[in-house]
């Protein structure tokens, strides 16, 4: 199934829809279409091309939200490897770790959890990474924007989306 980036009246991504959403947009006087696939569709009376990127016409403002802290939104955020060891994992063979852990206080946010591999996580158990003598790839922070958008997508995305997406 085709999907369509729908950017705010600002250009900034805001999230991907179904192509058949951007069309009703489209047709609503709600979005102008920025890029488009070659396929074709087709109704009896009329043949649009199937939008690659639409832009709202007016903005949306949004203020400052942090993205919801979910597994899938760490993954993105620690590009898809254990924070420990650095090996490439899996959403299933995923865990989340508490890098000061509950047991010691910490609380799950952002700035307190990283994705770890099962190997790893064992082995810091419920110490520290320093007590474990374990070093973190990258300190945890609250992403700027939805890691989502930019999970991975980059080798199977449209090209057309690559100019309004964050490398």
């Amino acid at each position: 199934m085709a999907t369509t980036l729908l950017l705010n009246a600002s250009y900034e991504p805001l999230k991907i829809i179904p192509w058949e959403r951007a069309i009703t947009l489209f047709f609503l006087g709600k979005v102008e279409v920025v890029d488009e696939y070659e396929q074709e569709i087709r109704s009896v009376s009329l043949v649009v091309r199937m939008p690659s990127v639409v832009r709202l016409l007016r903005y949306v403002k949004l203020g400052r939200r942090k993205p919801p802290l979910s597994k899938l939104n760490l993954l993105a955020r620690d590009e898809f490897c254990c924070q420990y060891c650095s090996k490439d994992i899996s959403y299933r063979d995923a865990t989340i770790d508490h890098v000061v852990p509950r047991s010691q206080g910490g609380i799950t946010v952002w700035e307190n959890v990283v994705i770890a591999c099962g190997t790893c996580n064992r082995k810091k158990g419920g110490r520290t990474p320093d007590e474990a003598r374990m070093s973190l790839k990258k300190p945890p922070v609250v992403p700027e924007w939805l890691p989502i958008l930019n999970v991975r997508l980059h080798r199977t995305m449209p090209a057309s989306w690559r100019l309004f997406l964050p490398t």
